[in-house]
């Protein structure tokens, strides 16, 4: 018997990809999404790819009826948690709408796993739990805050993960029967790139918020040209530094987290990065290169609280999952350029 995992936020971009990268690693799949963020399209796309029809009901996880339905309709031994808002700029201005819905929908599942005696729990964190590094790389040791509401819910939903564990221990060892409560949170960079048949990838609603969607939309025609904000940064070329991972390397880090729950006791934190970090103009000239066009910019002064680098270290996923990257910057682009010049209007064109 395969064990049955639900996936929520199942149609997103790094969740789609997990959806194949589960299936690949043994897992079934149910997933779950409301389509706030998503295009139904996803499904079609994913079908085509695992050959597999996919097993998924629409509804928000922050409606605890509807999860209980998911919970007694399928045999869910794990979750893979991605249902959540996730624009930093956005959580600023809507900070209500980010803790009702990233944390509210946290407590919905998991209080949906707990009545049902599921205890096997990957969270999609992020770095920006680390809030501005004192030191690079960052490793999980690394003081902890947050500069934004999003970066918030993720510290929380840490915090609510631990405390649920460590309540879950002490019952366990009171004499309660069953399991004691695992979780995997994984702290990851910068997603970017694309499934390399073309077919799924990164379609953000509006103009989008992150560095390569921005890229890709300017080679494809859909906009003028790249803001870059700040050229004045104490980095190589003085914009900023991140550590960008594949989405496809992102998605394989997920099964094995989801793998070593199954195999060992007890909960881990890592990151998941490459270690390397590239520049705002690094992804520029990359991208140029792949897509064969010419990436128009503008330099505009820094936006308050971005900082000047960030990257990973990555040794403990090494250690503790198996898991490495193995996928570069060129093929990061390659992979999104195919995917934005096959769809360059996305999944609902």
């Amino acid at each position: 018997m395969k064990p049955t995992v639900l996936l929520t936020g199942a149609t997103g971009y790094i969740a789609s990809h997990t959806w194949l990268a589960l299936q690949g690693a043994g897992f079934d799949v149910v997933g779950v999404d409301d389509f706030s963020n998503s295009s139904p399209e996803v499904l079609n796309r994913l079908r085509e790819l695992s050959d597999r029809e996919p097993v998924f009901e629409r509804a928000n996880v922050c409606d605890e009826a509807a999860m209980e339905g998911l919970f007694r309709r399928h045999p869910i031994a794990a979750v893979v948690h991605f249902a959540a808002f996730k624009a930093v700029g956005e959580s600023t201005t809507r900070p209500l709408a980010y803790y009702a819905n990233n944390i509210g929908g946290l407590l919905g599942v998991c209080g949906a796993m707990q009545r049902h005696g599921v205890k096997r729990f990957v969270f999609s964190s992020s770095a920006t739990v680390y809030g501005q590094p004192e030191r690079l790389p960052l490793r999980e040791d690394a003081p902890l805050s947050a500069t934004n509401p999003y970066g918030q819910t993720k510290l929380m939903g840490e915090q609510i993960l631990r405390d649920l564990g460590a309540a879950d221990s002490v019952a366990t060892e009171g004499g309660a029967r069953g399991a004691a409560w695992q979780t995997a949170c994984l702290r990851y960079f910068n997603p970017v790139g694309a499934h390399a048949s073309g077919r799924i990838g990164e379609d953000p609603r509006g103009v989008p918020n992150n560095l390569m969607p921005y890229v890709a939309q300017v080679a494809v025609g859909r906009l003028a040209r790249l803001s870059v904000y700040g050229r004045d940064y104490p980095t190589p070329d003085g914009t900023g530094v991140r550590d960008y991972i594949h989405v496809v390397d992102l998605a394989e880090g997920h099964a094995a987290a989801l793998r070593r729950l199954f195999e060992q006791a007890g909960s881990v934190t890592v990151n998941l990065g490459t270690g390397r970090s590239y520049s705002v103009l690094d992804v520029v000239a990359a991208y140029a290169k792949a897509s064969g066009r010419e990436i128009a910019y503008e330099v505009k002064p820094r936006r308050p609280g971005d900082i000047a680098a960030c990257w990973a270290d990555p040794t403990l996923a090494r250690e503790l999952l198996g898991w490495s990257s193995k996928l570069d910057l060129a093929r990061m682009c390659e992979d999104s350029w195919r995917w934005q010049s096959m769809n360059p209007k996305g999944f609902d064109a």
